[in-house]
């Protein structure tokens, strides 16, 4: 069966993510489309058929889109794929942009290498929302059940109509971001594009803004050089190390994808994305003097809350998915939207998670102020106290993991020697403590596993509540 996760339907290339499987998912997904042309009240009704194809830098990134688009034109729409490889940001701009009713893109995002996924985006640019990923599985099923089949070669005659969708893109970025502030301050940046799809674009941008660019891993490469494509701490070591030895004020990287971002600070210190988030709401609140609300999702940080509170912000809480913070950001004005693991965009922008831009506003943060961001941080800090978070994961015996979830369901009158103060259920199971601490527990859909999210005030608080919730998984 293709299922459609969080983000997408993914698998390992071969395996479970084959040829004849990418054709039947973009048949269910042309079956959608065209009921939703026809049907009355349908955001694409009377539209004209245009779908966005695209692919990440993976394994016959190319040769699965062009069999997915040459399913969709069989079915009387009219795909147009991107000449080269495209960052999924890039990808949603095109769909907004071209009035497209909607869009496919082969990415597995951060996974190994050995992975590829397909994800379907609305016409608004936006990740499908589970309503519309269930529409389409249960039109995968019932062609299943009637043995559909589509013949086709895998690297046959089949030719698509292709564009280029940089320029379009770069526009939008420039009237997102003051390239003239970042020109201004002549930065020396290390940029970290982990044989992705973000080489000609985060560093032809700030190359054209004059800032001096030295880049890592800016070749193709679908192995990833046998690494995850993942700018977290370890994937950004190189960057960090470039900075601390001078040659850089600040180190920015994206994932394979550009759909997520690394920032690291002036001393070599990577910021987590919690941080990251919080000083884009600062940044574009106070300098750029934006105006509206601020989102995020049940496991991010609540020091983008602390940073809101001094800046007269209300925040938003949504599920995990940034689906829900893109729906969000498509019905009212918010100034910035963003979640743990990496993904930001901002008003005005696509609803979809955006690196590059992501990276762009922490450069531009930094000659704003002329000073490191954790400069900064630590000038916000001595306002709101200190946030300390960490992300656990906890292996459950499989016959153990209901009766665990129905024990957190029912609530906790304390976490270790914590006093729960309040109880969430919007996504998982979040336990709000004293003093803006809480834990948060998620169970895997994929894996015996519970995610465990904590954030303390101090880092004493922060290893009693991570011993305080082993235990408690663990039944010690």
């Amino acid at each position: 069966m293709i299922k459609f996760g969080t983000s997408g339907w993914r698998g390992i290339i071969a395996q479970d993510f084959t040829f004849d499987k990418v054709r039947l998912a973009a048949q269910g997904i042309a079956d959608f489309l065209n009921s939703e042309i026809q049907r009355d009240g349908s955001p694409v009704f009377g539209r004209r058929p245009l779908v966005i194809v695209g692919h990440d830098t993976r394994f016959l990134g190319r040769e699965f889109s062009l069999a997915a688009a040459q399913v969709l034109e069989a079915n009387g729409l009219k795909p147009v794929l991107c000449d080269r490889d495209a960052p999924t940001p890039v990808i949603a701009h095109s769909i907004r942009h071209k009035k497209a009713i909607g869009g496919i893109n082969m990415t597995a995002s951060h996974n190994p290498a050995e992975y590829q996924g397909l994800k379907f985006s609305t016409s608004n640019g936006a990740p499908a929302t589970p309503e519309i990923t269930r529409q389409i599985e249960t039109a995968i099923a019932e062609r299943l059940k009637s043995g559909w089949s589509f013949e086709a070669s895998v690297t046959g005659p089949y030719t698509c109509k292709s564009f280029d969708p940089q320029p379009e893109y770069f526009r939008q970025l420039r009237k997102l971001i003051d390239f003239k502030a970042i020109a201004k301050a002549k930065l020396k940046v290390a940029v970290e594009l982990m044989y992705g799809t973000g080489r000609g674009y985060l560093d032809a941008l700030l190359t054209e803004a004059g800032a001096r660019v030295t880049l890592f891993h800016d070749n193709l490469n679908p192995l990833f050089g046998g690494h995850h494509p993942e700018p977290n701490a370890e994937g950004m070591a190189e960057v960090s190390a470039l900075v601390r030895s001078g040659r850089a004020q600040i180190g920015l990287g994206l994932d394979g994808d550009a759909d997520r971002f690394g920032i690291v600070d002036r001393d070599g210190t990577w910021l987590t994305p919690n941080q990251v988030l919080a000083l884009a709401l600062y940044h574009l609140k106070k300098n750029r003097l934006w105006t509206g609300a601020a989102v995020r999702t049940v496991p991010t940080s609540h020091q983008i809350d602390a940073v809101a509170e001094l800046l007269g912000v209300h925040v938003h809480e949504t599920p995990v998915g940034f689906k829900y913070i893109g729906a969000l950001m498509e019905s009212e004005p918010i100034i910035v939207g963003g979640e743990e693991s990496g993904g930001l965009s901002v008003k005005g922008h696509v609803p979809e998670k955006d690196g590059i831009l992501a990276c762009l506003l922490m450069a531009e943060l930094v000659a704003y102020e002329k000073k490191s961001l954790g400069q900064i941080l630590k000038q916000i800090e001595k306002r709101t106290g200190e946030f300390h978070t960490d992300r656990i994961n906890v292996a459950i015996p499989p016959d153990k993991k209901e009766s665990l979830l129905k024990r957190l369901g029912e609530g906790l009158d304390k976490v270790g020697s914590f006093k729960v103060e309040r109880f969430i259920t919007t996504d998982g199971f979040k336990f709000l403590l004293p003093d803006r601490e809480w834990v948060a527990f998620r169970a895997s859909g994929t894996e015996p596993l519970i995610r465990c999210y904590i954030e303390a005030k101090s880092v004493a608080h922060l290893q009693k509540l991570r011993t305080a919730c082993k235990r408690l998984l663990l039944g010690a």
